[in-house]
């Protein structure tokens, strides 16, 4: 099946970047719309049934050994494209996202309306307890940054999202780590693509968060968030600057 507007089909894909997610993917999977056409499931070093629990779902299962979050994006993008997709959808597979509620992310795109949405979290019902302390002072840290040196004001840097496989071509993503999501909103705004959000809720998780569940998580995460954000604004500082004194060699042919 595929998704429909009126004047088209188009061909979604979900990406699950997963570790030791067993008992959520067996809760997850399901739940996935039937409009999609492919489901995949990167394993990324479980130690778990999690590959057995996936492909017995349905899924494409990858597997990327060393763990990275954005290595497992990566890989999962790179097998996406053998089937041609138009729109691939991220989420999470410890079932704090809400599959029902993928239609929010992909209509805007199937539309044209947007080239790529991110379902907020913060704009959404959260579930008492699905996001930690540490997550949301993070977010608003993250997002407070973006609005000051790019001036555009995300509401989160939420996993579950959606883009135009065109578009997620045109951002170049390099980042392996838990820098990925802010590097996509990042290139998105330098790209001058067309970015939504919408409101998506948000449940406690099953399992134990290999993130926000650990001090070393929580440290790792936030400095590679706030890294990915320093490095680009740094990058853009330098262009401005090259550009300016460029425009200011320029001599007026009229002088």
């Amino acid at each position: 099946m595929t998704w429909h507007t009126r004047n088209a089909e188009h061909r979604c894909v979900v990406i699950i970047p997963a570790r030791d997610e067993a008992p959520a993917l067996r809760q997850l999977l399901p739940e996935v719309p039937l409009w999609v056409d492919q489901v995949i499931v990167v394993d990324n070093g479980s130690s778990d049934a999690t590959a057995e629990v996936a492909a017995g779902a349905g899924a494409l299962v990858i597997s990327v050994p060393e763990p990275g979050y954005g290595r497992a994006c990566l890989a999962g993008i790179a097998a996406a494209q053998a089937l041609a997709p138009d729109i691939i959808i991220f989420m999470d597979g410890d079932r704090s996202d809400v599959p029902e509620q993928m239609a929010r992310l992909v209509a805007p795109i199937a539309d044209d309306e947007r080239d790529m949405v991110i379902g907020s979290r913060t704009l959404g019902e959260c579930e008492a307890g699905a996001l930690t302390l540490q997550q949301y002072f993070g977010n608003r840290l993250a997002c407070s940054l973006i609005r000051l040196f790019w001036g555009h004001g995300y509401s989160d840097l939420g996993p579950f999202r959606a883009i135009g496989n065109d578009a997620l071509r045109q951002l170049r993503m390099r980042e392996e780590t838990f820098g990925w999501t802010v590097e996509m909103q990042l290139r998105a705004l330098q790209c001058g693509f067309r970015v939504g959000e919408v409101p998506v809720d948000y449940r406690r998780r099953i399992g134990h968060s290999k993130i926000s569940g650990t001090v070393r998580g929580v440290v790792l995460a936030g400095y590679y968030i706030l890294r990915t954000i320093g490095v680009a604004a740094w990058r853009e500082h330098i262009v401005r600057r090259r550009c300016d004194r460029i425009a200011n060699t320029i001599v007026d042919p009229a002088e």
